[in-house]
């Protein structure tokens, strides 16, 4: 079933801003949080919904990137790194949202137990070549992240006796409140460590090397993230934070990118043009041979159908644009200068710019 648009789901436009964002998000919340509709599905699936979009659009580098791209910007990864919407993303994140205890401080419910916390991520650049842009690549890289160490055990924190939070009741105008806070013993895991292996640190965590194989999509662009779900830092009592990988393009020494579409220059001799040709060119996918008509014009474009670069929001590809380029030669031989200066005053060596169905300007405007 295809996502919905994240600004439907919150019932904003597009041009709302963080606060009313929050807002929406604010009131969806309340209204299908689970401890207000026990056993029932839609309500658990509307309230997922709502935090996924909350957590894109509350992101300025996610919103940019969804504004721009849609749900395929985010590289298949919206929400929570892709990895599926549970209560323990939602409370763990979005707990505070409110100002205080979070969701189930309000409700007593399914909230207010300990909270699960989340490790930090891991953000890496990733460069990639045109071949692998406009097709789409696997990719294993090499990530060191921070691991919960075998044979580390753990007990129960004291201060918040195993809860993750410190809780205490407050009088509000609506009546007595419970308020929670995290336990700052134990960060809100609830647990601390007990023996622990000697090259582990104070947490119980050390430092793996990985190799972690990407499949980056094709259409992805300088400066995008994605995002792998559970492939950054550990945390004990919590779960894994997410790997960011960042799309950088290396320059192309041949073709030129312009959106989905790949520009060549083709620089054709004199003769060529005027006599007509076939000749090779390169593309993304490899040499293709092309027609140069008796007559060609530098300057006038060529299209090669489907050559350019993959949709990300779709399965259509971008063209190759091919700008011929008339060569004239810079040193002539005797020869060739007599050979020239016969066909000087012939009448078909003349510009005539008439014939010319349309000017350069007009031919880009087609294209683009």
């Amino acid at each position: 079933m295809a996502k919905r648009d994240y600004y439907e789901v919150l019932g904003v436009s597009k041009s709302a801003g963080a606060d009313e964002i929050k807002k929406a998000y604010r009131k969806l919340a309340i209204q299908y949080h689970p401890d207000k509709n026990p056993d029932n599905p839609e309500a658990e699936d509307k309230f997922k919904e709502a935090a996924e979009a909350y957590e894109v659009l509350s992101n300025p580098d996610k919103k940019a990137r969804y504004d721009q791209f849609g749900h395929q910007g985010l590289g298949g990864a919206s929400g929570f790194g892709g990895g599926g919407m549970n209560m323990e993303d939602i409370f763990s994140q979005f707990g505070d949202i409110f100002g205080g205890g979070g969701f189930g401080s309000f409700f007593g419910g399914s909230g207010g137990g300990r909270r699960t916390k989340k490790g930090t991520n891991l953000r890496v650049k990733l460069k990639l070549n045109l071949q692998e842009i406009a097709n789409g690549v696997e990719k294993k890289i090499k990530v060191k992240r921070h691991v919960v160490a075998p044979g580390v055990t753990f007990k129960s924190c004291g201060a918040c006796h195993g809860s993750g939070q410190i809780k205490k009741v407050v009088n509000t105008m609506l009546g007595q409140m419970v308020s929670a806070s995290t336990c700052a013993v134990c960060g809100g895991s609830g647990q601390i460590v007990d023996k622990k292996p000697a090259d582990a640190d104070s947490r119980g965590l050390i430092v793996k090397e990985e190799v972690i194989s990407i499949n980056i999509p094709g259409g992805v662009g300088e400066g995008m993230q994605l995002s792998m779900s559970g492939k950054g830092n550990e945390i004990p009592g919590g779960i894994a934070g997410d790997l960011l990988i960042v799309i950088e393009e290396a320059e192309d020494t041949v073709l030129q990118r312009e959106g989905n579409n790949v520009i060549y220059d083709l620089h054709v001799s004199f003769i060529d043009a005027a006599l007509g040709a076939s000749l090779e060119v390169p593309t993304i996918d490899g040499k293709v041979k092309i027609k140069i008509d008796p007559g060609t014009q530098s300057g006038k474009m060529l299209r090669l159908k489907g050559k350019g670069i993959k949709d990300i929001n779709g399965y259509s590809r971008g063209d190759q644009l091919i700008m011929v380029n008339v060569w004239t030669p810079t040193e002539l031989s005797r020869d060739e200068r007599n050979v020239l200066e016969s066909l000087r005053t012939s009448d078909n060596f003349r510009p005539d710019p008439g014939k010319q169905d349309k000017s350069f300007f007009d031919k880009m405007k087609e294209f683009f």
